[in-house]
């Protein structure tokens, strides 16, 4: 059975797909195809139920609930840092009369940016054209996601807001949840929990491994040296990736909540989990929050 899993070709989420990659997490009941696009395409893709398996923002997810279902692993979150503003010049911290750049309006960044000033103004860029445009003076101010959050000072570029930072002030300390795996509904329980496990297994390859997982993840790294590779990749890939936990799924139904009082989305979400099939121990996991 052929499965296609999607994903952004970023040094984290190679990192967390290195054991299936590699082949060191078999699956042979399955021919596995990785699909690498930028997250906006990737969500875009979902609407259509593209792939299989794909990562998507939470934002989009919440227009998807009827195709997929989260995955219970594999989560991006920012855990007292996440999407920054940035400037060339000292703007205010509240964005009044600021236009900012950003990544596309499914991400969950821009969803953020829209919780933390929803009159903001912005304009729709490719993610990796942003930090550019900031530190070249086309764009007054640029919502960078992925490494550019561990770059954007050697551009002489400065922080307005980290939205992960006022976030956790927001909520108490929760992390922000930026990205999940979901899978379609469509395959069935026992695919759905059979592939769970798969991806499971193979973010905990990465981690049981880290160098040489590291060492594939480097070519992904988009300049990042390895030192800022693995800052990038122990901030995106930890364990709250390897399971939510209790903080990550009050979370991820914290953020569908407020998305919904203030409109952002369109319908109330009840986060719902695939199910995980049992480990060799016979352990599994709940399928909801």
């Amino acid at each position: 059975m052929k499965i296609r899993i999607a994903h952004s070709p970023d040094s984290d989420d190679a990192f967390m797909f290195y054991g299936l990659a590699s082949g060191r997490v078999s699956a042979p009941e399955y021919e596995i195809e990785h699909v690498l696009a930028d997250i906006e395409t990737l969500n875009r893709a979902a609407f259509e139920g593209t792939y299989e398996i794909t990562a998507v923002s939470f934002h989009a997810y919440a227009h998807l609930t009827d195709r997929y279902l989260l995955l219970p692993h594999g989560a991006s979150m920012g855990d007292r840092y996440g999407p920054i503003v940035v400037s060339r010049e000292e703007l205010p911290i509240s964005l009044e009369g600021v236009r900012v750049a950003v990544p596309g309006t499914l991400t969950t960044a821009f969803l953020t940016l829209l919780l933390y000033r929803p009159s903001v103004e912005y304009e729709v860029m490719p993610f990796d054209q942003i930090q550019d445009a900031v530190r070249e003076g086309r764009a007054q101010a640029g919502l960078l996601i992925h490494e550019g959050q561990l770059t954007y000072q050697s551009d002489g570029l400065r922080k307005v807001v980290d939205l992960g930072e006022w976030w956790a002030e927001r909520t108490g300390g929760l992390p922000l949840p930026l990205g999940g795996n979901v899978i379609r509904r469509d395959l069935g329980a026992e695919h759905v929990a059979s592939l769970s496990r798969l991806l499971h297994d193979s973010i905990a390859f990465g981690l049981q491994h880290r160098i040489e997982a590291l060492d594939h993840a480097l070519q992904y790294g988009r300049g990042l040296d390895r030192s800022n590779a693995d800052r990038f990749v122990g901030m995106y890939v930890n364990q709250l990736t390897l399971d939510y936990g209790e903080r990550g799924r009050i979370a991820v139904q914290r953020l569908f909540d407020e998305a919904y009082e203030h409109r952002l989305v369109p319908r109330a979400v009840r986060v719902e989990f695939a199910p995980l099939q049992a480990a060799s121990d016979g352990t599994t996991r709940e399928s909801r929050v």
